[in-house]
């Protein structure tokens, strides 16, 4: 089936699902998740925004709401960058929700250059982006589903994967694991899962456009495996249910270096992951994170360190840089509004264990200091400096002069 095919059964489905909710006179609306994180300053270096920095966003985002523009927001910390996680009926790419975001943003960045902060307004790349900031700096990801209670989702999940000192491919492996594994999700034996999920992956070394393969798992599991390996290169953008034609996970895969033409941070991604029923369950989609997994980041973005997963609000104060990860998550009543509270998956002490193994991991990859696989390679080193300075040994590089001595008299 064609990719043209393929978004002409979605939309069908679609059709034939409002068509229901019309029939029993249920309320039906197209929800939209979008998720927009930046790093715009922190306190003592890298480490965590400040409370004021907190406030001014949680403000922004409260007028927001009370203006009808969003239906409910949430505001989070993982490191130094500072998440919104937001619903809205405005559609994927909603410039108005997007310059809400870019605005808010600016707002905490100015808070951060009074007080003095170390990077403020660091993720925000463009000058004045005039509608979608996608690409601008901040991540972002973004899915939209007919929310309606009813059907094959009669109670609405997910979780919001947030990330900080790595780049986009550090949810390759976790994420293959949990939609293509039964290994590590035995819910892909039951009949709503057994047909698969189609991956998009996205190059993001291609800096023209997006450019992006559809693969499916289980039939194209070791393609998908083939492409998802280089974490650097090609990362999974969004998958979607091959029996429903449901979008259930979206990803901000981006590089900012591609983005900026030089190293301003990595790229911290995040990732809206739903879950339970035609999906996996949380267990089976948060268990790969328990492997701690080695990925491209760390400090300067140039090392290579285990992914530790961590409660939210966690500043980046332990040893090295180690990338960290946090999972937030939520349920969404009728009108849209995330119900009662939040769960935070990763504060828990049954992950104490893995963020200790993270650590003795991470002390045996530094120990190894500067060499070899302890570091990216040349290709992939994003912090300016180490380019420049192989770069000009590089020129001094001479061809060694073979001939014999009295040959070369």
């Amino acid at each position: 089936m064609s990719a043209n095919e393929q978004r002409r059964a979605r939309r069908s489905k679609r059709r034939g699902r409002r068509r229901r909710a019309a029939r029993i006179g249920e309320m039906l609306m197209r929800l939209t998740l979008s998720v927009i994180k930046a790093d715009v300053g922190s306190v003592g270096g890298h480490t965590k925004p400040s409370s004021r920095m907190i406030a001014t966003v949680e403000g922004e985002v409260a007028k927001a709401i009370c203006n009808g523009l969003l239906i409910d927001g949430f505001i989070c910390h993982t490191g130094d960058d500072i998440a919104i996680i937001m619903t809205h009926t405005r559609g994927e790419g909603s410039s108005e929700v997007h310059q809400l975001a870019w605005k808010t943003f600016l707002a905490a960045t100015s808070v951060a250059k009074t007080s003095g902060l170390y990077g403020a307004g660091q993720d925000l790349l463009a000058d004045a982006p005039s509608g979608n900031i996608r690409g601008a700096g901040p991540g972002v990801a973004e899915l939209s589903f007919d929310h309606s209670l009813s059907g094959v989702r009669p109670a609405e999940s997910f979780m919001v994967f947030a990330a900080d000192k790595c780049g986009p491919g550090a949810y390759n492996l976790p994420l293959y694991l949990a939609f293509a594994d039964p290994m590590y999700c035995a819910g892909l034996m039951l009949p709503p899962m057994i047909k698969g999920f189609r991956f998009h992956i996205i190059d993001m070394d291609n800096t023209a456009g997006d450019s992006l393969l559809e693969l499916d798992a289980p039939a194209d599991s070791y393609h998908i495996a083939a492409l998802l390996r280089d974490n650097e290169r090609f990362g999974i953008d969004r998958i979607i249910s091959r029996t429903h034609g449901e979008v259930v996970v979206a990803v901000s895969a981006q590089r900012l270096h591609a983005i900026a033409g030089k190293y301003t941070g990595k790229d911290d991604p995040v990732a809206i992951v739903r879950n339970q029923g035609i999906f996996p369950a949380p267990e089976e989609i948060i268990s790969p994170f328990a492997k701690a997994h080695f990925v491209g980041g760390d400090a300067r973005g140039s090392h290579v360190m285990p992914l530790m997963p961590v409660p939210l609000n966690t500043p980046v104060t332990g040893m090295y840089c180690l990338p960290i990860v946090s999972c937030v998550g939520f349920s969404i009543d009728r009108e849209g509004r995330f119900a009662e509270s939040y769960t935070d998956f990763f504060d828990n002490p049954a992950w104490d264990e893995v963020r200790r193994r993270a650590q003795r991991k991470a002390i045996e990859m530094r120990s190894q200091g500067w060499s070899g696989a302890a570091m990216l390679p040349y290709s992939e080193l994003e912090y300016g400096g180490f380019r420049d300075t192989v770069s000009g040994l590089l020129k001094r590089f001479r061809l060694r002069d073979d001939r014999k001595p009295e040959a070369a008299e």
